[in-house]
C-alpha cells in the first residue's frame, strides 16, 4: 500500500453520478471511515466506486429507509 489520492463516487442504478463523499483527498495509508448520508434519495440499489491511485474498484450497495 502507499499513500494516494483518494475518490469516491455514488452512482444511481442507471450510471448517473449522484454525489462524490471524497473528491481527490490525499490520504495516508490506513483505514478511514466515512459518514454517507443518504436520507434525500429513495431506497434501491446504487453503487460506489473508490479509487486511490492505480487501484479502482466499485461495489453495489442497498439503501433501505
Amino acid at each position: 500500500s502507499e499513500n494516494a489520492n483518494v475518490n469516491i463516487e455514488i452512482f444511481d442504478a442507471t450510471g448517473r453520478e449522484i454525489m462524490t463523499l471524497i473528491d481527490n483527498k490525499f490520504q495516508n495509508t490506513g483505514y478511514y471511515t466515512i459518514e454517507f448520508n443518504g436520507e434525500n434519495l429513495s431506497s434501491g440499489i446504487y453503487f460506489y466506486k473508490l479509487t486511490a491511485g492505480a487501484f479502482s474498484s466499485i461495489k453495489r450497495m442497498l439503501l433501505i429507509k
